[in-house]
Protein backbone atom coordinates (compact mmCIF):
# COMPACT_ATOMS: atom_id res chain seq x y z
CA UNK A 1 0.00 0.00 0.00
CA UNK A 2 2.66 2.54 0.93
CA UNK A 3 4.67 1.45 -2.76
CA UNK A 4 1.23 1.98 -4.77
CA UNK A 5 0.93 5.67 -2.42
CA UNK A 6 4.87 6.24 -3.43
CA UNK A 7 4.03 5.56 -7.15
CA UNK A 8 0.85 7.65 -7.33
CA UNK A 9 2.83 10.60 -5.78
CA UNK A 10 6.02 10.36 -7.87
CA UNK A 11 3.53 9.93 -11.01
CA UNK A 12 1.65 13.10 -9.66
CA UNK A 13 4.48 14.94 -9.13
CA UNK A 14 6.14 14.32 -12.77
CA UNK A 15 3.15 15.41 -14.09
CA UNK A 16 3.08 18.58 -12.52
CA UNK A 17 6.25 18.51 -13.30
CA UNK A 18 5.45 18.08 -16.73
CA UNK A 19 2.81 20.42 -16.88
CA UNK A 20 5.11 23.61 -15.17
CA UNK A 21 7.57 23.00 -17.76
CA UNK A 22 4.98 22.43 -21.11
CA UNK A 23 3.82 26.41 -19.27
CA UNK A 24 7.44 27.78 -18.99
CA UNK A 25 7.20 26.45 -22.60
CA UNK A 26 4.11 27.76 -23.74
CA UNK A 27 4.69 30.93 -22.22
CA UNK A 28 8.33 31.58 -23.09
CA UNK A 29 6.65 31.02 -27.11
CA UNK A 30 4.19 33.33 -26.38
CA UNK A 31 6.18 36.41 -25.38
CA UNK A 32 8.76 35.58 -27.58
CA UNK A 33 8.92 38.28 -30.82
CA UNK A 34 8.27 36.39 -34.12
CA UNK A 35 11.02 36.56 -36.81
CA UNK A 36 10.49 39.02 -39.53
CA UNK A 37 12.68 41.72 -40.70
CA UNK A 38 12.83 45.19 -40.20
CA UNK A 39 10.11 45.76 -42.62
CA UNK A 40 7.91 43.32 -41.41
CA UNK A 41 5.89 41.04 -43.42
CA UNK A 42 2.74 40.99 -44.90
CA UNK A 43 0.53 38.15 -43.78
CA UNK A 44 -2.82 37.33 -45.25
CA UNK A 45 -5.62 35.68 -43.98
CA UNK A 46 -8.01 33.51 -46.39
CA UNK A 47 -11.82 34.11 -45.73
CA UNK A 48 -12.83 30.44 -44.31
CA UNK A 49 -9.31 29.44 -43.24
CA UNK A 50 -9.11 27.15 -40.35
CA UNK A 51 -7.03 28.17 -37.63
CA UNK A 52 -4.78 24.87 -38.07
CA UNK A 53 -4.30 25.96 -41.56
CA UNK A 54 -3.34 29.84 -40.35
CA UNK A 55 -0.96 28.69 -37.55
CA UNK A 56 0.74 26.12 -40.00
CA UNK A 57 1.50 28.56 -42.46
CA UNK A 58 3.18 30.92 -39.84
CA UNK A 59 5.09 28.21 -39.44
CA UNK A 60 6.12 27.16 -42.73
CA UNK A 61 7.02 31.15 -43.39
CA UNK A 62 9.31 30.91 -40.57
CA UNK A 63 7.16 33.32 -38.41
CA UNK A 64 6.13 31.27 -35.18
CA UNK A 65 8.64 28.57 -34.11
CA UNK A 66 5.59 26.10 -33.25
CA UNK A 67 2.14 26.22 -34.98
CA UNK A 68 0.98 23.43 -32.17
CA UNK A 69 1.45 25.99 -29.62
CA UNK A 70 0.01 28.56 -30.91
CA UNK A 71 -3.12 26.49 -31.58
CA UNK A 72 -3.08 25.08 -28.24
CA UNK A 73 -3.23 28.46 -26.82
CA UNK A 74 -6.00 29.96 -29.38
CA UNK A 75 -8.15 26.70 -28.80
CA UNK A 76 -7.90 27.08 -24.51
CA UNK A 77 -8.53 30.71 -24.91
CA UNK A 78 -11.19 30.03 -27.63
CA UNK A 79 -9.35 32.63 -29.68
CA UNK A 80 -9.73 30.72 -32.84
CA UNK A 81 -12.59 30.78 -33.90
CA UNK A 82 -12.46 34.66 -33.83
CA UNK A 83 -9.85 35.34 -35.79
CA UNK A 84 -11.23 37.45 -38.67
CA UNK A 85 -10.09 37.77 -42.58
CA UNK A 86 -7.80 40.05 -44.02
CA UNK A 87 -4.35 41.15 -45.08
CA UNK A 88 -2.06 42.12 -41.59
CA UNK A 89 1.45 43.75 -41.13
CA UNK A 90 3.23 42.04 -38.79
CA UNK A 91 5.57 44.13 -37.65
CA UNK A 92 9.24 43.24 -35.52
CA UNK A 93 9.24 42.81 -31.95
CA UNK A 94 5.54 41.07 -32.77
CA UNK A 95 4.90 38.40 -29.99
CA UNK A 96 2.21 35.26 -31.24
CA UNK A 97 0.29 36.24 -28.03
CA UNK A 98 0.23 39.87 -29.15
CA UNK A 99 -0.44 38.11 -33.17
CA UNK A 100 -3.12 36.72 -31.96
CA UNK A 101 -5.02 39.65 -30.63
CA UNK A 102 -3.87 41.73 -34.17
CA UNK A 103 -6.21 38.82 -35.97
CA UNK A 104 -9.09 38.52 -33.77
CA UNK A 105 -9.64 42.22 -33.55
CA UNK A 106 -9.35 42.06 -37.26
CA UNK A 107 -6.64 44.98 -37.31
CA UNK A 108 -5.57 44.35 -41.00
CA UNK A 109 -3.21 46.46 -43.09
CA UNK A 110 -4.69 49.70 -44.35
CA UNK A 111 -3.77 51.57 -47.76
CA UNK A 112 -4.77 55.06 -48.55
CA UNK A 113 -5.75 56.94 -51.28
CA UNK A 114 -5.89 60.78 -51.82
CA UNK A 115 -8.57 62.45 -53.74
CA UNK A 116 -6.92 65.34 -55.23
CA UNK A 117 -8.01 69.19 -54.96
CA UNK A 118 -9.62 69.90 -58.63
CA UNK A 119 -9.76 66.31 -59.83
CA UNK A 120 -12.85 65.66 -61.98
CA UNK A 121 -14.30 62.84 -62.11
CA UNK A 122 -12.19 61.06 -64.82
CA UNK A 123 -9.42 62.05 -63.27
CA UNK A 124 -10.67 60.27 -60.18
CA UNK A 125 -11.68 56.86 -61.82
CA UNK A 126 -8.59 56.29 -63.35
CA UNK A 127 -6.90 57.19 -59.78
CA UNK A 128 -8.89 55.18 -57.92
CA UNK A 129 -8.33 52.01 -60.86
CA UNK A 130 -4.55 52.90 -61.16
CA UNK A 131 -4.69 51.78 -57.18
CA UNK A 132 -3.80 47.64 -57.02
CA UNK A 133 -5.18 47.28 -53.56
CA UNK A 134 -8.62 48.70 -54.53
CA UNK A 135 -10.99 46.18 -56.61
CA UNK A 136 -12.22 47.95 -59.47
CA UNK A 137 -15.62 47.79 -60.39
CA UNK A 138 -16.66 51.35 -61.62
CA UNK A 139 -17.33 52.81 -65.18
CA UNK A 140 -18.34 56.42 -66.22
CA UNK A 141 -21.75 55.49 -66.94
CA UNK A 142 -22.10 53.94 -62.99
CA UNK A 143 -21.95 57.22 -61.53
CA UNK A 144 -25.65 58.13 -61.82
CA UNK A 145 -26.95 54.71 -60.46
CA UNK A 146 -24.37 55.14 -57.48
CA UNK A 147 -25.15 58.47 -56.35
CA UNK A 148 -28.83 57.66 -56.29
CA UNK A 149 -27.57 54.58 -54.12
CA UNK A 150 -25.70 57.29 -51.97
CA UNK A 151 -29.24 59.56 -51.52
CA UNK A 152 -27.27 62.49 -53.47
CA UNK A 153 -29.80 65.19 -54.54
CA UNK A 154 -27.72 65.12 -58.05
CA UNK A 155 -26.45 63.00 -60.52
CA UNK A 156 -23.38 64.62 -61.25
CA UNK A 157 -20.55 63.17 -59.65
CA UNK A 158 -18.58 66.69 -60.08
CA UNK A 159 -18.18 68.46 -56.44
CA UNK A 160 -20.01 65.23 -54.47
CA UNK A 161 -16.26 63.17 -52.86
CA UNK A 162 -14.20 65.36 -50.47
CA UNK A 163 -10.31 65.96 -51.62
CA UNK A 164 -9.12 63.80 -48.60
CA UNK A 165 -7.21 61.18 -47.66
CA UNK A 166 -8.85 58.11 -46.93
CA UNK A 167 -7.72 54.54 -45.22
CA UNK A 168 -9.10 50.96 -46.47
CA UNK A 169 -8.16 47.69 -46.10
CA UNK A 170 -6.95 45.34 -49.40
CA UNK A 171 -9.35 44.46 -51.99
CA UNK A 172 -11.91 47.48 -50.92
CA UNK A 173 -14.74 48.00 -54.07
CA UNK A 174 -13.97 51.40 -55.40
CA UNK A 175 -17.68 51.77 -54.39
CA UNK A 176 -16.83 51.90 -50.75
CA UNK A 177 -14.38 54.40 -51.30
CA UNK A 178 -16.16 56.70 -52.46
CA UNK A 179 -18.91 56.38 -50.28
CA UNK A 180 -16.26 57.14 -47.40
CA UNK A 181 -15.80 60.50 -49.59
CA UNK A 182 -19.03 61.04 -50.44
CA UNK A 183 -20.21 61.38 -46.74
CA UNK A 184 -17.35 63.10 -45.80
CA UNK A 185 -18.27 65.72 -49.03
CA UNK A 186 -21.56 66.05 -47.01
CA UNK A 187 -20.62 66.61 -43.49
CA UNK A 188 -17.89 69.55 -44.97
CA UNK A 189 -20.40 71.07 -46.85
CA UNK A 190 -23.34 71.20 -44.21
CA UNK A 191 -20.92 72.02 -41.27
CA UNK A 192 -19.27 75.25 -43.84
CA UNK A 193 -22.85 76.00 -45.01
CA UNK A 194 -23.97 76.28 -41.27
CA UNK A 195 -21.28 78.96 -41.16
CA UNK A 196 -21.78 80.91 -43.99
CA UNK A 197 -20.91 84.26 -44.13
CA UNK A 198 -23.79 86.97 -44.64
CA UNK A 199 -21.92 88.46 -47.97
CA UNK A 200 -22.29 84.58 -49.76
CA UNK A 201 -24.21 85.14 -52.56
CA UNK A 202 -25.14 81.46 -53.08
CA UNK A 203 -28.49 80.56 -52.23
CA UNK A 204 -27.80 77.10 -51.65
CA UNK A 205 -25.32 74.09 -50.61
CA UNK A 206 -25.42 72.73 -54.40
CA UNK A 207 -24.83 76.58 -55.89
CA UNK A 208 -21.54 76.92 -53.03
CA UNK A 209 -19.98 74.00 -54.46
CA UNK A 210 -20.20 74.79 -57.77
CA UNK A 211 -18.23 77.88 -57.17
CA UNK A 212 -16.12 76.92 -55.00
CA UNK A 213 -15.25 74.14 -57.95
CA UNK A 214 -14.69 77.33 -59.84
CA UNK A 215 -12.26 78.85 -57.35
CA UNK A 216 -10.62 75.47 -56.45
CA UNK A 217 -9.44 75.57 -60.29
CA UNK A 218 -8.61 79.01 -61.12
CA UNK A 219 -5.81 79.27 -57.86
CA UNK A 220 -4.10 76.96 -55.25
CA UNK A 221 -3.12 79.83 -53.19
CA UNK A 222 -4.62 80.25 -50.03
CA UNK A 223 -4.23 83.91 -50.00
CA UNK A 224 -6.38 84.70 -53.35
CA UNK A 225 -9.48 82.27 -53.16
CA UNK A 226 -11.35 84.37 -50.68
CA UNK A 227 -10.48 86.94 -52.97
CA UNK A 228 -11.10 85.47 -56.18
CA UNK A 229 -14.62 84.20 -53.93
CA UNK A 230 -15.29 87.96 -54.13
CA UNK A 231 -14.97 88.50 -57.40
CA UNK A 232 -17.55 86.49 -58.71
CA UNK A 233 -19.55 87.04 -56.15
CA UNK A 234 -19.62 90.58 -57.60
CA UNK A 235 -20.11 89.70 -61.05
CA UNK A 236 -22.91 87.56 -60.15
CA UNK A 237 -24.80 90.49 -58.37
CA UNK A 238 -24.03 92.54 -60.67
CA UNK A 239 -25.83 90.11 -63.83
CA UNK A 240 -22.00 89.82 -65.12
CA UNK A 241 -21.35 86.91 -67.02
CA UNK A 242 -18.40 85.00 -64.86
CA UNK A 243 -15.94 84.79 -68.05
CA UNK A 244 -13.45 82.08 -66.18
CA UNK A 245 -11.69 79.50 -69.03
CA UNK A 246 -12.17 76.61 -66.49
CA UNK A 247 -15.72 76.15 -67.04
CA UNK A 248 -15.04 76.63 -70.62
CA UNK A 249 -12.75 73.78 -70.92
CA UNK A 250 -14.76 71.38 -68.72
CA UNK A 251 -17.77 71.83 -71.20
CA UNK A 252 -15.89 70.56 -73.96
CA UNK A 253 -14.89 67.80 -71.92
CA UNK A 254 -11.84 64.88 -72.62
CA UNK A 255 -11.79 65.90 -76.27
CA UNK A 256 -9.76 69.21 -74.82
CA UNK A 257 -6.28 69.09 -76.19
CA UNK A 258 -4.74 71.70 -73.62
CA UNK A 259 -4.81 74.85 -75.84
CA UNK A 260 -8.33 76.91 -75.40
CA UNK A 261 -8.72 78.67 -78.23
CA UNK A 262 -11.39 82.18 -79.41
CA UNK A 263 -13.51 79.70 -80.58
CA UNK A 264 -13.67 77.56 -77.41
CA UNK A 265 -14.76 80.52 -75.68
CA UNK A 266 -17.81 81.04 -78.19
CA UNK A 267 -18.49 76.71 -78.74
CA UNK A 268 -22.01 77.33 -77.21
CA UNK A 269 -22.14 74.64 -74.00
CA UNK A 270 -23.55 74.94 -70.85
CA UNK A 271 -20.92 75.57 -68.94
CA UNK A 272 -19.61 78.62 -71.60
CA UNK A 273 -19.24 81.12 -68.96
CA UNK A 274 -18.66 83.63 -71.75
CA UNK A 275 -21.79 83.05 -73.51
CA UNK A 276 -24.07 82.35 -70.64
CA UNK A 277 -25.12 84.00 -67.15
CA UNK A 278 -24.94 82.96 -63.73
CA UNK A 279 -23.36 80.05 -62.82
CA UNK A 280 -22.67 76.49 -64.65
CA UNK A 281 -25.28 74.01 -63.97
CA UNK A 282 -23.09 71.67 -61.93
CA UNK A 283 -19.43 71.82 -60.13
CA UNK A 284 -16.34 71.32 -62.59
CA UNK A 285 -14.26 69.53 -60.26
CA UNK A 286 -13.77 68.72 -56.76
CA UNK A 287 -13.51 71.44 -54.69
CA UNK A 288 -11.36 71.13 -51.53
CA UNK A 289 -12.97 72.39 -48.03
CA UNK A 290 -10.76 75.50 -48.29
CA UNK A 291 -12.11 76.15 -51.65
CA UNK A 292 -15.81 75.60 -50.24
CA UNK A 293 -15.37 78.09 -46.99
CA UNK A 294 -14.04 80.49 -49.78
CA UNK A 295 -17.66 80.39 -51.70
CA UNK A 296 -19.32 80.86 -48.42
CA UNK A 297 -16.70 84.06 -47.59
CA UNK A 298 -15.91 85.87 -50.29
CA UNK A 299 -13.90 89.26 -49.40
CA UNK A 300 -15.03 92.17 -49.74
CA UNK A 301 -13.87 94.70 -51.78
CA UNK A 302 -14.59 96.20 -55.48
CA UNK A 303 -12.52 94.37 -57.97
CA UNK A 304 -14.42 92.47 -60.71
CA UNK A 305 -11.44 91.48 -62.57
CA UNK A 306 -8.57 89.04 -61.89
CA UNK A 307 -5.75 87.74 -64.50
CA UNK A 308 -2.66 85.59 -63.63
CA UNK A 309 0.43 87.66 -63.51
CA UNK A 310 2.89 85.30 -65.66
CA UNK A 311 5.59 85.03 -62.16
CA UNK A 312 5.82 81.51 -62.06
CA UNK A 313 4.02 81.54 -58.73
CA UNK A 314 0.51 81.15 -59.57
CA UNK A 315 -0.52 84.76 -58.51
CA UNK A 316 -3.19 87.43 -60.18
CA UNK A 317 -3.22 90.83 -60.61
CA UNK A 318 -6.94 91.99 -59.53
CA UNK A 319 -8.64 95.39 -61.22
CA UNK A 320 -11.50 97.30 -59.93
CA UNK A 321 -12.24 98.71 -63.46
CA UNK A 322 -11.85 97.89 -66.99
CA UNK A 323 -9.10 100.17 -67.66
CA UNK A 324 -6.84 98.54 -64.86
CA UNK A 325 -7.68 95.19 -66.46
CA UNK A 326 -6.76 95.68 -69.96
CA UNK A 327 -3.22 97.21 -68.22
CA UNK A 328 -2.84 93.90 -66.28
CA UNK A 329 -3.43 91.66 -69.24
CA UNK A 330 -1.12 93.59 -71.31
CA UNK A 331 1.36 92.83 -68.27
CA UNK A 332 0.92 89.62 -68.63
CA UNK A 333 1.54 88.95 -72.01
CA UNK A 334 4.76 90.63 -72.52
CA UNK A 335 5.88 88.67 -69.47
CA UNK A 336 4.48 85.41 -71.78
CA UNK A 337 6.85 87.08 -74.39
CA UNK A 338 9.61 87.94 -71.86
CA UNK A 339 9.83 84.43 -70.92
CA UNK A 340 9.63 82.66 -74.50
CA UNK A 341 12.74 84.98 -75.87
CA UNK A 342 14.77 83.19 -73.01
CA UNK A 343 13.47 79.90 -73.57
Amino acid sequence: MKRTLATVAALLTLSLAIAAFGGIRLHTFLDEPVDVDDSGIVFDIESGASFGVIASSLQQRGIIASSRMLRLYARWTEQASRVQAGEYLITPGTTPRELLQLFTHGSVRLYSFTIIEGWNRWDLLRALHDQPEIDASMTDEDWPGLLDLLGAEMNHPEGMFLPETYYFPSRTSDRVVLRQAFAAMQSALAEEWANKSEAAVVTTPYDGLILASIIEKETARSDERERIAGVFSRRLNKGMRLQTDPTVIYGLGQDFNGNLTRKDLQTATPYNSYTKHGLPPTPIAMPGRASIHAALHPADGEEIFFVATGSGDGSHQFSATKEEHDQAVAAYLRQLKSQRHKE
